[in-house]
């Protein structure tokens, strides 16, 4: 199987410190919550060109499909879909009125992120977080796309090769 050098380099990197079941459940779920928690106050930035009317969450997803397009074009595609559903449901919550906006956006981003570091002290490893935060944050929402196609048993090709990576890093430290 021929795959982008970046694609494996990462989902290696990432796999290697999720495995856990726990681990990956509360990422499936943490991951787009933090997501939504973010562009929540990006929807009240909003521009208009012409008459097409966008907000910086909008940018924001439109971003990372882009960034995720050299990756890989099918991973790209769903998290283009998921990423403007989510702009979408942040742009409803966003207009709740008072202060509710920020308290919903606080509570789901801290809350996705406690998450997260709860699924790691199962798993028993460090988030890339802590280490690589811009990597991790820009990252994360692919791998969500890259662990659904896992859990509904699509791409297994991809996801033996990334195994297989894991166990031949995992031998040549233990020698």
């Amino acid at each position: 199987m021929k795959t982008n050098g970046k694609l494996m380099t990462m989902l290696t990197g990432y796999a290697a410190s999720h495995r856990h079941p726990f681990n990956v459940f509360v990422h499936m779920i943490g991951i787009p919550t933090i997501m939504l928690g973010v562009l929540i106050p990006l929807t009240w930035v909003t521009f208009a060109v012409n008459d097409f009317q966008f907000s910086l969450g909008h940018v924001l997803v439109v971003a990372l499909f882009l960034f995720y397009l050299t990756l890989d074009a099918l991973f790209a595609v769903v998290f283009l879909v998921g990423g403007i559903l989510l702009e979408m449901l942040a742009s409803k919550l966003g207009g709740y009125p008072g202060n509710a906006g920020w308290i919903i956006a606080a509570l789901l981003f801290f809350g996705g992120y406690v998450a997260q570091f709860i699924g790691h002290a199962v798993e028993k490893s460090m988030p890339v977080l802590v280490e690589h935060p811009v990597q991790a944050n820009l990252a994360a929402p692919f791998f969500t796309v890259v662990e659904l196609f896992h859990i509904i048993g699509l791409r297994d090709d991809l996801f033996k090769e990334v195994q297989n990576q894991i166990d031949a890093l995992r031998q040549g430290d233990a020698r």
